[in-house]
């Protein structure tokens, strides 16, 4: 299950696969007015290609570690964060007096058997056996909806998907919402691009699926027929799975029907019985996401054996626990998974995975180790601080626009207004009492945290909705805005800057680094494409004028239509359609940054640093915030599956649309990042 939909997130590099091996810098080496020009490639021009310009040098000493998709500034914060992580489980589990029950003995538990490879491999798949025998037993297609229900607890999402949030449409009440699934490639263009990278994509994931039906015992002429039948599944799911890009429609995606009408589309499954099997009782209604993907679950319902469904049943299980397994399912896991999709070239340290996994299913027991040891509440005021300038400069502009009227106006401040904000650190924490971790089994263990997270969820149903709690930890290098809570969240190590304390960074760096590029995006996914679609409670309602809207809409043809040029690799351009929020946000935190920079004693000043002018500061912090590089392989898939542009793109994409960016480097027509008047974007 999904815990939360709808929210827009920054999506850094530190949500991916990270790696240890960056070169080290002692902060006692920093000084305030030589740290940017650690980044910077003279050789290129700025009006060129200005995010090469910022972060070229870095680049060329630091090249992509093997078993590193990317690598950037968000590996370099969150190595420092893996250190601390790691020694803090390190101490829970070395302590064997720790108390039943408490934080320490689960993250000591949870890190002991995820550590202990020797147990792992000698258990193989056996901690599935159990899993293994209720397939094996499925003789009926009810028997087979059993089955499928018991797995959306705890083993991914087996021919669907579903979710449990607010209500797009009331959001004082959490919701069942049902959504197309079932795949094992990442996104359904997987099936049917026919360039030869996806091609070749395809080629290895029928490979891969041969491999794993043969590692769980079939000879290699069963597990080729295996692997088809598991294909051919998928691909009819995907058929009828809508596209990455329509997916981002909050009302077309939005269908909410009883559980009768549910059963009209899926006559085949009982979903009173079902849901019952899911441990969800006294629900009488559900929000449908793709009603057409049900009418294909139908049809495959009644066209697929139950033979080949008690295959993909073997699939769906093998593959959610595959990195939980011995070594032989894990490193066949990874060849696929990683290197074919990724390119990287090694696997990821042991500890690193294990601490992501720890970090998924228990983090905020340990966020609260983290909070208490490495953030100060003088960090939380700073940046409490900063948002409320941001927040307050995002209501200048809006009643400054002049493309939107007075109606709309007072609409959008009261939105803005209603905005809470969540900075460094929650002030409750995620119960974890009911959960019962031991040290016998790291794959029973991973069971026992989704099945608690799922549980967790829906318990949510029948309670008030909770508009105190975090979806990311404190040690999270991200953040993220909810709507349907009308709500920006600011975790702690979203503003570490690595090499740089806080206290030796000046205004510049701080506005375009955290201000801009965090907390003025946040606040621009409110007022975003999809964003403005929801009122100041968080409920999708059409709050503004049509004439409005109309202006709102040509603007952002004009932006989706800039990014849509955009080349990533030979002819893969970006998806303007679906990266249109994260390009308003990217584009809307610039330019709110920026004024609200303006008023700070530094920019009033108009002091040099090392022959840098204020604004030119504040330009390089931006970028150093996306600071980094991709493999080919990486990029390919983020276009694929992302609405987030490549960070490259996320530099030079809004700031050629930004008049102060022209004149703080002197950009000129023929530069190449250089755009006529009438094509440079204004929306907020």
């Amino acid at each position: 299950m999904r815990t939360l939909k709808r929210i827009s997130v920054m999506l850094f590099p530190a949500l991916m696969l990270l790696s240890c091996s960056e070169k080290k810098q002692s902060t006692a080496d920093v000084k305030e007015d030589d740290f940017l020009f650690q980044y910077i490639d003279t050789t290129v021009k700025p009006g060129d290609d200005f995010f090469k310009y910022a972060t070229g040098n870095w680049m060329k000493n630091n090249p992509i570690p093997e078993s590193e998709r990317r690598w950037g500034i968000a590996n370099l914060v969150r190595n420092d964060i893996y250190e601390k992580l790691r020694n803090l489980s390190d101490e829970a589990a070395g302590n064997t007096k720790a108390e039943k029950g408490s934080n320490a003995q689960r993250i000591g538990d949870f890190w002991s058997t995820g550590m202990d490879s020797a147990t792992i491999e000698k258990l193989g798949v056996t901690p599935l056996n159990a899993q293994f025998a209720m397939i094996d037993a499925i003789k009926t297609k009810a028997d087979l909806m059993k089955v499928i229900g018991e797995f959306q607890i705890y083993a991914g999402s087996p021919l669907y998907s579903n979710a449990i949030y607010q209500d797009e449409m009331n959001s004082e009440k959490y919701a069942l919402h049902f959504y197309q699934g079932g795949i094992g490639l990442p996104e359904r263009d997987y099936y049917f691009n026919t360039d030869a990278r996806t091609e070749n994509i395809r080629k290895e994931y029928k490979e891969h699926l041969k491999k794993m039906f043969m590692l769980l015992g079939d000879d290699e002429k069963t597990a080729t027929a295996n692997s088809a039948v598991v294909y051919k599944i998928e691909y009819d799911l995907a058929k009828a799975s809508r596209k990455l890009e329509d997916l981002r429609d909050p009302y077309a995606n939005y269908n909410k029907m009883s559980i009768g009408d549910f059963s009209k589309l899926t006559p085949s499954i009982n979903w009173s019985e079902l849901l019952t099997q899911m441990n969800i009782k006294g629900v009488d209604t559900v929000i449908v996401g793709q009603p057409e993907f049900y009418k294909q679950v139908e049809k495959s319902l009644n066209t697929v054996s139950i033979a080949d469904w008690k295959t993909y049943m073997r699939w769906n299980l093998i593959n959610g626990f595959a990195g939980e397994l011995s070594s032989a399912f894990d490193q066949q896991n990874y060849h696929f998974y990683g290197s074919i999709l990724t390119g990287t070239k090694a696997q990821r340290p042991r500890w690193k995975r294990i601490l992501d996994a720890e970090e998924g299913f228990i983090g905020d027991a340990l966020g609260q180790l983290y909070v208490e040891k490495f953030v100060s509440p003088t960090m939380r005021q700073r940046y409490d601080k900063l948002t409320q300038n941001m927040m307050d400069e995002y209501k200048n502009h809006i009643n400054n626009l002049e493309w939107m009227s007075k109606p709309t106006k007072e609409k959008a401040v009261a939105k803005l207004a209603k905005i809470s904000r969540k900075v460094c650190y929650p002030d409750k924490w995620k119960d974890y009492s009911s959960m019962n971790l031991d040290r016998s089994s790291y794959a029973m263990n991973v069971l026992k945290c989704r099945t608690w997270q799922y549980n967790y969820y829906v318990d949510k149903l029948n309670k008030p909705v909770d508009r105190t709690e975090w979806e990311m930890t404190p040690q999270t290098y991200n953040a993220y805005y909810n709507p349907s809570n009308n709500e920006i969240v600011l975790p702690a190590a979203q503003f570490l800057i690595p090499g740089l304390p806080d206290s030796l960074a000046d205004d510049a760096i701080i506005y375009g680094y955290a201000a801009a590029s965090t907390i003025g995006h946040e606040l621009t996914h409110g007022f975003d494409d999809e964003g403005r679609q929801f009122d100041p409670n968080g409920n999708l309602s059409n709050w503004w004028t049509a004439e409005d809207s109309l202006n709102f809409s040509k603007r952002a043809k004009i932006l989706e239509e800039q990014f849509s040029s955009y080349v990533v690799l030979d002819s893969l351009h970006v998806n303007g359609k679906a990266s249109l929020g994260e390009n308003i946000a990217d584009l809307g935190g610039l330019v709110i940054g920026l004024d609200a920079f303006k008023k700070t004693e530094q920019y009033k000043k108009g002091e040099k640093i090392d022959g840098l002018t204020p604004v030119q500061r504040y330009f390089l912090g931006y970028t150093l915030g996306w600071l980094g590089h991709a493999r080919d392989a990486s990029l390919a898939m983020q276009v694929m599956t992302d609405v987030h542009a490549p960070n490259f793109l996320r530099v030079n994409g809004p700031l050629s649309d930004m008049p102060e960016f022209y004149e703080a480097f002197g950009i000129k027509e023929g530069d190449k990042m250089w755009r006529p008047d009438s094509l440079r974007v204004k929306i907020w």
